[in-house]
């Protein structure tokens, strides 16, 4: 099976000196005479790492990495060396020393590395999509940017905005919810759009492990905004907390099955097993989304040691049920039975095994759309499933039955100013008198996260 984004650093590299922003690459204008598509990763954790591989293995025509970005040098020269190891010599990877970029004017600069209709990879914390996406856009780029795209009300009202401007421009936005480009989801999807379980009346999925995103306290020699970035989970600022960052597949997945997105949440959750830990997020989420017809899925996340562990969704319909996802993103697995029951016995249809990674497809997905010039833009779409898992969190962090609404005009932004922040701004979140960071507090604050 194909690597993971999460699993692909494995190796060190040698320190990168300085950096410095250099003029583009090639003569403005997508597509010179040898039709080679210029990339840049901006965020190079093993995510960002991740998709540029997938990015430079598509084999629709030639495509490069021309330049890399981060915050964190030691993450840059890690995945530098990985990916310079394996594409040596192929012609796929372009990043000298003075393509590769440090600090929180990174990403613009190696974007100003591309070409109008070249790629710029988004793989930061999500708190740095929307501007990041917003000086694309003005350079006339198109973007492929991890999930989630937004993490409160007003970042994806901005983000909405940035969709419609993209739109208008015909850029090729893709957006990492890659279970949609698995095959066998969306066999999976037209079976049951075809009612060969008959209409949809519940939906459940789980994601339960063990301890999950816990932070202690910053060393005294670290800034604080780096810190935090650096441990992105923790924090509801940078990613969303750990319910964003890590459910937001199956809540995409499962409201794709529906065919609509969910209208209300009502959740409980709660910190029980979290320690000394400084971080804000709970260890037990248990959301009931509410679809407009009255279709519920019921959603459990759980972070706690000696529980029991499974990943894994699940619709069932007025004539049997089916398998989303079978335990974790690929291979999905995908199968419908004839019951309730999901054993072998009433099994009626399965996917052929093996099947093609949905990593991989998305990005084959994305530059043919490019080469083609097909329509092919996912921002809006990934907005909206940032939102609607949002939308559950909020409902669990405030004890409140939160709609749709409520969530998109929920005046609560995280990380005001995070287009402007640099080295010497204060964090976006600050300690507490009590030396910690502030937590959710259902009951007590109804109108906000913390």
């Amino acid at each position: 099976m194909e690597t993971t984004r999460r699993a692909f650093l494995r190796t060190s590299a040698k320190a990168v000196t300085g950096a410095a922003l250099v003029a583009a690459v090639a003569r403005p204008g997508y597509a010179a005479e040898n039709n080679t598509i210029q990339v840049a990763l901006i965020g190079c954790g093993g995510r960002g790492t991740g998709a540029a591989d997938n990015a430079l293995s598509t084999k629709s025509g030639p495509i490069k990495l021309v330049a890399m970005a981060d915050v964190f040098e030691g993450k840059l020269n890690r995945s530098f060396e990985s990916l310079s190891n394996k594409y040596a010599n192929s012609g796929k990877f372009d990043v000298p020393e003075e393509r590769k970029f440090l600090g929180f004017d990174a990403a613009k600069k190696a974007m100003d590395c591309l070409r109008k209709g070249d790629i710029a990879i988004f793989a930061t914390p999500p708190a740095f999509r929307w501007p990041y996406f917003q000086y694309a856009i003005e350079k006339g780029l198109n973007v492929f940017m991890e999930k989630p795209v937004t993490v409160d009300g007003p970042t994806t009202r901005k983000m909405l905005e940035l969709a419609e401007r993209s739109e208008k421009l015909n850029l090729k936005v893709g957006v990492g919810l890659m279970v949609r480009h698995c095959k066998g989801r969306q066999e999976l999807h037209k079976r049951i759009a075809d009612g060969q379980i008959g209409d949809i009346v519940l939906m459940r999925a789980y994601r339960t492990g063990g301890t999950a995103a816990t932070v202690g306290r910053r060393p005294a020699n670290m800034n604080e905004t780096l810190y935090q970035i650096q441990r992105f989970h923790a924090f509801l600022w940078a990613s969303g907390g750990v319910f964003s960052d890590y459910n937001i597949h199956q809540i995409d997945e499962c409201s794709w099955m529906k065919n609509a997105w969910p209208v209300r949440a009502h959740a409980v959750g709660g910190r029980h097993y979290r320690g000394d830990s400084l971080d804000q997020n709970f260890d037990s989420y248990s959301i009931e989304y509410t679809y407009p017809d009255g279709t519920k899925l019921w959603f459990t996340g759980r972070h706690m040691p000696g529980c029991h562990n499974e990943f894994a969704s699940y619709v069932h319909g007025t004539k049997g049920s089916g398998i989303v996802s079978t335990n974790a993103h690929t291979p999905g697995r995908v199968r419908l039975f004839k019951s309730h029951n999901i054993s072998s016995e009433d099994l009626i249809w399965a996917f052929p095994q093996p099947e093609p990674s949905p990593y991989q497809l998305e990005w084959d997905d994305l530059v043919e759309a490019i080469r083609k010039d097909l329509p092919y833009n996912e921002a809006k779409r990934g907005a909206i499933a940032s939102l609607v898992t949002s939308m559950g969190r909020m409902a669990a962090h405030t004890g409140q039955i939160i709609t749709y609404e409520d969530m998109l005009n929920c005046e609560h932004e995280f990380a005001p100013g995070i287009d402007k922040v640099t080295m010497d701004s204060p964090a976006p979140l600050q300690l507490g008198a009590d030396g910690r960071y502030p937590v959710p507090q259902p009951g007590k604050l109804g109108k906000r996260e913390y």
